[in-house]
């Protein structure tokens, strides 16, 4: 997005100016949290310049936004629209990772700060979550905020003094500068600490800015101690991720929240009360030396569903976001939703459907038996067009018993699912399919179990959609190699030959090694192995031109050298930055002769009679680095019953062992297995690569027997 020149103001039109408009908006529309962001100088990072109502832990995580990113801010600044969320459940649907990170009950209002055709930055504002849209009156109060902030920043950037967000966001309230009445304070704290139970007061950093002296001594610690510290950081049997989220829960939702906690070294449990408060939260410590039982250590009720995901589950679907990013097939997403979710949510079965040519197909499918996914998919086909089916539904569907469930399945009855969670798997784009989580029993679906579970399908559409894509260019990567590579080898009398070419386990599956076996007469023929750089298509193209070239060349009768040569010229012409590694060998059967030329290409092995060692010609320089570079070929005996190893360093390099060692070893294994059949040694070469986890390579293999 376009900057205009740069940037304010009048005379009292700076960043406390922003300020001041922020806290208006919050003010004005009854929010309880604002937020401004403005654009970096690259245009691409939203920094958070002032913020409002935020917890401080929860503010340097959102302190910096990338304008590219799956967040409403940043949605709203670069599309220029007003984004609106009215609860956790819009939250989930449109932008899952920030539902995940943020699990809490509260509106969205986001909104972009421009002038004409300069971006400046979004104004972000919350309110408690129980209001379903904006009133015309919020609506105008953001509108002529985000008007009035553009105006501002504009005129700062014009006369030379833009407006820079700072390295952390500033927190900005009205209570700076508020006098109380001493008297009266003391007469509260004095009437406060004549109650049995303790009452302390925590500001939106988390920190204790109030206590009573049963407080304190409920706690275990004195006055001094705790007084300007995160509770959570000064005792450290609150110390636990469940207790600071039941603060943020509070703050950002402005609903009560509670927890009990144990006193260490004894049986005495408090239960902890926590109220919004305009500033912070006002908190009741209750006291009980009975044994643990919430309902008598809380007096008050607490609201129904004013609790969050507990934070096992929370952090567990966090934990699930990072495992799902390097899923690479559409199964190993399966796979890992299924390792995670079942266990969290107590569910027995998961399945993901998707519509292919107007049925539903499984996909994959975890804890379901065979029978019934084939009943499923007999249903599927006889009822494709069901308006309630399972695998097609517009919104996320929670069925909570068993006859909820036939009504849109009738099979289900025969199944053991009593109760489901079907969710659309939706990306910006389109609907991918659906996840279908099931139930052995009847299920109540919270309000809280219902977001967390829209979160999870955003975040399992992302990542199947990415396994989608990485499966077709997997098919794709196969059916190009498959088709530049020979189909089979020809047919030369005394000759054995066997062949192999393995993919990389990483990237695309697709590299420029190559391989060939040119009939060049009766008892003649060519052996070529090669490796173009690069692991991408472009390098696959490049191979299967290279290799032509080399066919062409030595069917039309040039010597190995010549051959080189005359290839090295052609891929300078297609591809001046890309070298290519090759070694060809001409062998004479009737004449038992060798004639080798290498151009920067590892050297093959030649095994006979118990005995292997190197075929290394006269190095030449890789092919497209030097037009004018020449290739000499280097005459050798080929004693009858010798076996040729030609390989590219896929097969020989591995971390922390050295090019030299690869080859040693190689020679090795190839002395043990030499008296094998020639495709049973090609295997034998290629079981430690294999077996040795990730590879970074192709490799390329091409054994030659003579008759003995």
């Amino acid at each position: 997005m376009r900057r205009e020149p740069q940037a304010a103001a009048g005379p009292g039109r700076d960043a406390r100016y922003l300020h001041g408009l922020l806290l208006d908006a919050v003010d004005a529309s009854g929010a309880h949290i604002g937020a401004l962001y403005l654009l970096g100088e690259d245009g691409q990072v939203l920094f958070m310049e002032a913020e409002h109502g935020f917890p401080a832990a929860i503010a340097r995580a959102w302190s910096r936004v990338r304008l590219s990113g799956p967040v409403p801010v940043a949605v709203a600044v670069r599309e220029r629209r007003l984004v609106w969320l009215a609860d956790q459940e819009d939250l989930a649907r449109s932008f899952p990772g920030a539902a995940l990170a943020l699990p809490y009950h509260f509106a969205l209002a986001a909104a972009p700060v421009h002038t004409g055709d300069a971006d400046w930055g979004g104004l972000l504002l919350a309110w408690p979550s129980g209001q379903a849209e904006l009133t015309e009156e919020q609506r105008r109060v953001i509108g002529e905020t985000c008007r009035e902030m553009g105006t501002v920043l504009r005129e700062a950037a014009l006369i030379g003094q833009p407006v820079k967000a700072h390295a952390r966001p500033r927190v900005v309230s009205r209570a700076h500068g508020r006098h109380l009445d001493p008297d009266a304070g003391l007469a509260a704290l004095d009437c406060l600490n004549g109650l049995p139970e303790g009452y302390l007061a925590l500001d939106l950093e988390g920190r204790i800015t109030f206590l009573t002296a049963p407080a304190a001594e409920l706690l275990g610690e004195s006055p001094s101690r705790l007084l300007g510290e995160r509770p959570w950081e000064v005792l450290p049997w609150l110390k636990t991720p469940q207790y600071e989220d039941r603060y943020r829960a509070a703050v950002i939702s402005q609903e009560p929240a509670s927890f009990t906690a144990r006193r260490p070294g004894g049986q005495q449990w408090l239960a902890f009360q926590l109220y919004p408060a305009p500033l912070g939260l006002s908190v009741r410590i209750t006291p009980s030396t009975m044994a643990r039982d919430p309902g008598h250590l809380m007096p008050d009720p607490m609201p129904p569903g004013g609790g969050t995901a507990d934070a096992t589950t929370l952090y567990g679907m966090l934990q699930l976001a990072t495992t799902l990013s390097q899923a690479a097939t559409v199964q190993e997403v399966v796979d890992q939703v299924a390792d995670h979710v079942l266990p969290f949510f107590n569910a027995q079965s998961l399945s993901i459907v998707t519509m292919e040519s107007g049925r539903m197909i499984l996909l994959g499918s975890h804890g379901t038996v065979q029978a019934s996914i084939e009943k499923f998919n007999e249903w599927s086909m006889s009822e494709p067009d069901a308006p309630s089916a399972p695998g097609a539904p517009a919104e996320p569907v929670f069925y909570a018993t068993p006859r909820e469930l036939r009504e849109i399945y009738p099979p289900s009855a025969d199944d053991n699912i009593a109760a489901c969670a079907v969710l659309p798997l939706n990306t910006p784009v389109r609907t991918l399919g659906t996840l279908v989580i099931g139930y052995e029993r009847p299920h109540h679906f919270t309000a809280d179990e219902r977001a967390t579970l829209t979160s999870l399908a955003g975040l399992v559409a992302q990542a199947l959609e990415r396994a989608t894509l990485y499966d077709t260019k997997h098919q794709l990567a196969q059916s190009l190699q498959a088709g530049l590579l020979p189909h089979r080898l020809p047919r030369v009398d005394g000759l054995e030959m066997a062949s192999r070419y393995v993919t990389a386990t990483r990237g695309m599956d697709i590299g420029g090694d190559f391989y060939d076996l040119i009939r060049l007469g009766d008892s003649c023929a060519a052996a070529v192995i090669g490796d173009v750089q690069g692991h991408d298509p472009t390098a696959a193209a490049l191979m299967g031109q290279v290799r032509t070239a080399i066919h062409a060349y030595a069917a039309s009768g040039a010597a190995p050298g010549q051959v080189l040569t005359h290839a090295n010229r052609l891929l300078i012409d297609l591809t001046p930055n890309r070298f290519t590694s090759c070694l060809y060998i001409n062998l004479d059967l009737s004449r038992e002769l060798l004639d080798v030329a290498s151009a920067g290409h590892l050297p093959a092995l030649l095994h006979h009679d118990g005995d292997v060692r190197l075929i290394e010609p006269a190095p030449g320089l890789l092919l497209g680095i030097d037009p004018h570079a020449a290739y000499e070929a280097a005459r050798m005996a080929l004693p009858p019953g010798g076996m040729l190893v030609l390989y590219t360093d896929g097969l020989v390099e591995a971390p922390g062992v050295t090019l030299d060692d690869g080859i040693d070893d190689l020679r090795r294994r190839l002395g043990r297995f030499a008296r094998r059949p020639l495709q049973e040694i090609a295997d034998a070469l290629l079981e430690q690569a294999q077996t040795a986890g990730e590879r970074d390579d192709d490799i390329a293999l091409l054994l030659l027997r003579s008759a003995g």
